[in-house]
């Protein structure tokens, strides 16, 4: 961006805005993977594994909508962000889900770090 959009000054503030929001909603998925990779515990009943393996791959596909985002959105404006509302959705659903399915792990004493 440096080369090709001169740090980004001479483009319209909505556009501008729209590439910074994307960096910071990349970030937040990539330190949410980074998260839930380091202290996952698989839950105890089949459904609730379930649950975090959906969680899951919705949490893992959610940065490559992001990254699709980042680069297709600016151009279209501010009222075209289909990717990244859908990879926003993907990591609020993802939560949920691993928030449903380990809440009794954690609760009943499931095997972790520091146990």
């Amino acid at each position: 961006m440096d080369k090709y959009l001169n740090h980004l000054m001479h483009l319209p503030n909505d556009v501008r805005m729209l590439y910074r929001s994307r960096h910071i909603y990349i970030l937040m998925a990539s330190l949410l993977n980074l998260g839930i990779g380091v202290y996952f515990i698989y839950a105890g009943q089949r459904w609730r594994r379930r649950l975090q393996l959906a969680g899951s791959t919705l949490i893992a596909v959610a940065p490559v909508l992001l990254i699709v985002a980042f680069f297709k959105e600016p151009s279209l404006g501010p009222d075209k962000t289909v990717f990244s509302f859908f990879g926003i959705i993907a990591i609020a659903v993802g939560l949920l889900f691993h928030f449903i399915g380990g809440v009794r792990t954690r609760a009943s004493g499931g095997r972790g770090p520091g146990s």
